[in-house]
């Protein structure tokens, strides 16, 4: 009985904070904050992505700034990770997924027809919930991407980049006398901190992380927390979390995104501390999730 009561009482939270978030489930909500940064590195204006017939992304607009760290939080099915994949037009491999609006890169629109995809996956690398590694060596794993897109003059040059982004990525200890063997043989968090100094090692502009730490233990995950502050000195890095936590150590600013709305956007202290929308302050609070 008191387990029915707990289930209807959460059912009526999240029923009452959907109603105070206004409009219809067909209709994009208004966002609380500034979605603006100056001289952001990508911006996103208007973005609504479909997938048949669900609306997973209504109106979305929002800026990457330089040397930042953007959090997208909220529940699960709420869209953060549908607008990570837009970034770098992953949502072009889902035949049914049609994005509509404007995103930027450095002021050009990712989705013209003149975009080359692969040169934009370079500049906006992705870092997997899932590690995928190749099915290739360790140091082949890390040394592909510079090697295919011309990055380095000389084998040392790529010797370089890949001992560089393997410590970066908190595994040259871990792997420096096997560089040869399989990729694919490194345990699941080994294989995550991998894809992630495959990533670096194109030196890209932005960084997407889908939940990067999900399958790290403690020690890595402090490890790769370290690395992104250390990384957003020289990109822009969004990061998708289930995590609050995380989302309050590495980030300097927070989005929180409900059924496909983008509901409020500001400095992360401020949004963990003192949010203005309801739906925020109930998430925030664990009234839902």
């Amino acid at each position: 009985m008191a387990a029915k009561s707990q289930t209807q009482s959460r059912s009526s939270v999240l029923e009452t904070a959907t109603a105070a978030a206004g409009g219809s489930e067909t209709t994009a909500r208004q966002t609380v904050g500034d979605v603006t940064v100056p001289n952001p590195v990508m911006s996103c204006r208007q973005v609504n992505v479909h997938y048949g017939d669900k609306h997973a992304i209504r109106d979305v607009s929002l800026d990457v700034g330089h040397n930042e760290v953007i959090a997208m939080i909220g529940p699960s099915g709420c869209g953060k990770s549908t607008l990570l994949r837009c970034l770098n037009r992953l949502n072009d491999i889902i035949p049914s997924a049609v994005v509509t609006g404007t995103i930027t890169l450095d002021g050009q629109n990712i989705y013209e027809r003149r975009q080359d995809v692969v040169q934009l996956r370079a500049r906006v690398g992705m870092v997997f919930q899932k590690p995928n590694p190749f099915p290739k060596s360790i140091y082949e794993n890390v040394a592909y991407g510079p090697r295919i897109h011309g990055l380095a003059a000389d084998r040392a040059q790529l010797d370089e980049i890949v001992q560089t982004s393997l410590k970066r990525a908190g595994l040259w200890e871990e792997v420096k006398d096997r560089l040869h063997q399989p990729g694919t043989a490194l345990s699941g968090g080994q294989q995550q901190r991998l894809c992630i100094a495959r990533t670096i090692a194109v030196g890209p502009e932005v960084i997407l992380m889908d939940e990067p730490c999900s399958a790290l233990d403690p020690i890595a995950t402090a490890r790769i927390e370290d690395l992104i502050d250390e990384l957003r000195q020289n990109y822009a890095i969004c990061i998708v979390t289930h995590s609050m936590q995380q989302a309050a150590r590495v980030s300097q600013r927070t989005a929180y995104f409900h059924l496909g709305d983008l509901i409020e956007v500001g400095p992360t202290d401020m949004i963990f501390t003192n949010p203005k929308h309801r739906l925020t302050e109930d998430y925030i609070t664990g009234r839902f999730g």
